[in-house]
């Protein structure tokens, strides 16, 4: 018998529980994870509170790194042994998970799964950001919200690649230097700088960005929509401070023929197109492009402790829970 961090009902992170977890053999096509790793983002909080319900009792967690120790039939192209990065749906806060094998990829060598399992689902998220949902180029600006922040860190990291300008709006005075060191070219303080809109008009010349990555939401989505070029692209991905508000089209068409998506990243690391995404993710880990920052390292039974510290705003990089 295993054990997982279970809830039993929406709240706060005291409805997380360390218990037994009866993990049934994989099915076919599964492959079964002694997870070393396991991930902490947002999404786990939005499920915890009820954002996006999930069925009761649940585990938790999206993302996980281990060793396989047991194949489902049908799988091929893995063994037991292989050192695997997992995106596993709402299962990860577990000893041992059960996943798809379109759902995990071989961890290179010289890659740690406690790095794999930091950077994974914000890492295949950066790749979707910057390459599919709108491709970045070396002549664009770009607003990066949360640039201090476990996907911000990553994604201002990859644009400073491509060689993009990167403005980064970060909270506290604290975390300008670890935009600035990610590769922000311009740093928004948005305590102190509150028309975030003006700022970047002031420093665009009053042209905007051709793109807003915002992980923020409901208190950021106006002033990212302000933000942009004529033709321009509104990302939003996240709710740090709730869902955004509603918009009509029109306003779109008013603000400059903006074009606004809110993509999620199961649609885009389908079967047929992860291999290739987490390809290119563990290659830019393994050129030194994107420096891998463990900020907090929680035992999964004290899940919560990491759950509180996400929340607070103060954390800067990945935390990771280790089993």
């Amino acid at each position: 018998m295993s054990k997982a961090i279970f809830i039993d009902q929406n709240g706060s992170a005291d409805v997380l529980e360390f218990r037994d977890h009866d993990l049934p053999p994989p099915g076919p096509g599964e492959i079964r994870v002694k997870n070393t790793a396991i991930g902490v983002n947002f999404i786990d909080i939005y499920q915890r509170r009820g954002l996006y319900p999930l069925s009761m009792p649940a585990i938790l967690g999206s993302e996980s790194a281990g060793v396989i120790d047991a194949l489902g039939d049908g799988v091929t192209g893995l063994a037991v042994g292989d050192r695997v990065a997992c995106l596993t749906g709402n299962s990860a806060y577990a000893e041992y998970v059960n996943v798809s094998a379109g759902s995990a990829a071989k961890i290179p060598d010289g890659i740690g799964e406690d790095v794999a399992a930091s950077l994974f689902l914000k890492g295949l998220t950066t790749e979707m950001l910057l390459r599919q949902v709108y491709e970045l180029k070396a002549q664009d600006t770009c607003l990066v919200h949360a640039a201090a922040g476990g996907v911000g860190t990553i994604l201002c990291q990859w644009a400073r690649n491509i060689g993009a300008r990167i403005i980064g709006v970060v909270g506290s005075e604290d975390k300008k230097a670890i935009a600035k060191a990610s590769g922000a070219d311009e740093i928004i303080l948005r305590d102190k700088d509150t028309d975030i809109a003006k700022e970047v008009r002031r420093l665009t010349n009053g042209a905007g960005v051709q793109v807003a990555y915002d992980s923020v939401g409901a208190a950021t989505f106006t002033a990212s929509l302000d933000s942009l070029a004529p033709r321009g692209h509104m990302v939003t991905f996240g709710n740090a401070s709730g869902p955004p508000p509603a918009i009509e089209p029109l306003e779109l068409a008013r603000r400059g023929s903006l074009t606004l998506t809110r993509p999620t990243l199961f649609h885009y690391a389908t079967p047929d197109h992860l291999p290739a995404m987490a390809a290119t993710l563990f290659a830019m880990i393994t050129q030194g492009a994107i420096i891998p920052k463990i900020s907090h390292r929680i035992a999964l039974s004290n899940a919560a402790e990491a759950h509180r510290l996400l929340e607070s705003g103060t954390t800067t990089g990945s935390i990771i829970l280790t089993t």
